[in-house]
């Protein structure tokens, strides 16, 4: 059946890149407090645990707010729901720079409600997924994928900006920035003509999308491909720190690189995914996760066996991220892209949340992270085998 509204036309290229760009300023507020943490840590006197529980709550929060807020967006769209989201985040921003980085408990709060700007990866999928039809969306979803480098704006310059000006320049910033683009958004988005628009309620709906295959079998698969993706993105620069000493800019330098390459390998996924079968682009991914994380639980030399195993681990992580979703708008309902969206999404930002919490405690108890990263082998194996035994076996191949 042709649907002129859902080709490749230049409102659709427009849309996507306003759908990026909103994705990015979000996470670019969703991961302000990474950066930082180090610091604060130093400021507060805070445990190894406490360090990673103060970046792993925005986590957490964002996470599971994708699952609401997914299934909004399947009812209302993308022009209600991204100026709505970028808006409520500024609260916690301003909460954060102002007054909300004098105590543990005040950081805590402010990271709970920081956890909103993440959930605006559950609006673009399904916004985006509606403008392109289906033998592009991987391609499609695979470069809105590419504003998770907002952790990558947060990286190169939060840091920079404390250092040079004071603690709350950056969150001033970025709250301007959402502003501005919560106003943009407004004055500019719309939803596809012929988007899918569910019926039945919300409840329904999200009933409807857990007894779906590729519900579980998704949010097994991007639980460790983009949950990698966010724990080291989170957690690199203090490992960086502890395992090899080095200074806290050159660690958030180093993490920017490796959020920068799982960002531009994140289209390619979806791109490989329109080509061949996502399964086949998934367990090539996992493997080179599996294989990276055996070398890097050794703790080599950071130059250059382990710079070559985080950049690989990095390229396969942004790889299987985006084949992840490839999946999910082709084998998911029309009218629940945004639901099971959420579900995937708040699985892949629970992977990121356990991680930094259990490298955390295994640093504290033995000053090592080897078993962490031979933990993090082991599930990408456990991965593949799903991938291959599950997905792999009943997926036909798009020409």
């Amino acid at each position: 059946m042709s649907q002129p509204a859902r080709q490749a036309t230049p409102q659709a290229a427009l849309m996507l890149a306003l759908a990026t760009i909103g994705f990015a300023v979000n996470f670019w507020a969703w991961a302000l407090l990474s950066p930082l943490a180090t610091r604060f840590a130093a400021a507060l006197d805070l445990t190894s645990f406490e360090q990673s529980l103060l970046v792993a709550v925005p986590v957490v929060v964002g996470s599971l707010g994708r699952i609401p807020i997914g299934a909004l967006t399947d009812r209302f769209g993308g022009r209600v729901m991204f100026p709505l989201v970028s808006l409520a985040t500024i609260v916690p921003v301003l909460y954060l720079g102002l007054s909300g980085h004098q105590s543990f408990p005040a950081l805590l709060t402010g990271g709970f409600f920081l956890g909103i700007g993440g959930t605006a990866f559950a609006i673009g999928v399904p916004f985006v997924n509606a403008w392109f039809p289906p033998e592009r969306r991987g391609l499609a979803v695979g470069v809105f994928g590419m504003g998770m480098g907002g952790t990558a704006i947060s990286a190169l310059t939060t840091v920079k900006l404390v250092d040079a000006q004071n603690l709350q320049t950056p969150f001033l910033l970025t709250a301007a920035v959402l502003a501005v683009y919560a106003a943009v958004a407004w004055l500019l988005l719309r939803d596809a003509p012929q988007r899918a628009t569910p019926a039945t309620s919300l409840a329904a709906r999200l009933h409807t999308t857990l007894r779906l295959r590729i519900t579980w079998e998704a949010s097994a698969l991007y639980a460790v491909a983009f949950g990698g993706y966010v724990a080291f993105s989170v957690y690199l620069p203090a490992y960086l720190k502890n395992a090899y000493g080095l200074t806290q800019a050159d660690a958030a330098n180093r993490m920017a690189g490796f959020v920068l390459l799982a960002v531009l390998m994140r289209p390619i996924g979806g791109w490989l995914s329109d080509r061949f079968a996502p399964s086949r682009v998934l367990a090539a991914a996992l493997s080179v996760v599996a294989f990276g994380a055996v070398i890097q639980s050794l703790t080599p030399a950071l130059a250059p066996v382990g710079t070559a195993a985080f950049l690989g681990m990095a390229a396969a992580l942004g790889t299987g991220s985006g084949a992840t979703f490839a999946l999910v708008a082709k084998q998911a309902p029309a009218n629940q892209v945004g639901s099971v969206t959420g579900v995937v999404g708040a699985a892949g930002g629970l992977g990121g949340f356990v991680p930094p919490l259990i490298m955390g405690t295994i640093y504290g108890s033995y000053h090592s992270y080897g078993l962490g990263l031979a933990l993090l082998a082991v599930v990408a194996l456990a991965a593949l085998l799903l991938d291959l035994l599950s997905i792999g076996r009943r997926e036909t191949v798009i020409p």
